[in-house]
């Protein structure tokens, strides 16, 4: 059975393109945009691992509901095409882990560190996003 979005077999045509949207079953994360919200994530928590820098923050009650999540890699990392890889691998990592990991009414940044998350297998990096979710929600305790 093909997704609702791809086109017929052999009805591959140019006007024929499937949504931009994506079509994930997981719980919807947003995506942080504004240089404020990562500010104010970089003063909360944060948890180092070998692959990436993990700064998390509850927001305050009147700042929206649901998980949020922002992604940066600084020039440290490499050159455009390894930060948009290292970003893309931890944009992936957080649809998997942060629907059954993360917490409602929190913001996330992961931030990429230089030679090590582009290239650390993916289990690996899943599981370094586990690891620093559960101390970081650890301290909340």
């Amino acid at each position: 059975m093909t997704p609702p979005e791809a086109p017929e077999v052999g009805r591959n045509h140019p006007g024929n393109k499937p949504p931009a949207a994506s079509v994930c079953a997981s719980a919807p994360l947003t995506v942080l945009k504004k240089r404020s919200d990562f500010l104010k994530a970089a003063r909360a928590r944060r948890q180092g691992t070998s692959s990436m820098m993990v700064q998390a923050r509850k927001r305050a009650p009147g700042e929206g509901v649901g998980i949020r999540v922002g992604f940066t890699c600084s020039k440290k990392v490499g050159n455009a095409v390894a930060r948009n890889r290292a970003k893309r691998r931890l944009r992936e990592a957080a649809r998997a882990v942060l629907p059954e990991a993360g917490r409602d009414g929190w913001d996330y940044v992961l931030i990429g560190r230089a030679e090590v998350t582009a290239n650390r297998p993916y289990d690996a990096l899943l599981d370094d996003l586990r690891y620093a979710l559960r101390k970081v929600h650890a301290a909340e305790k």
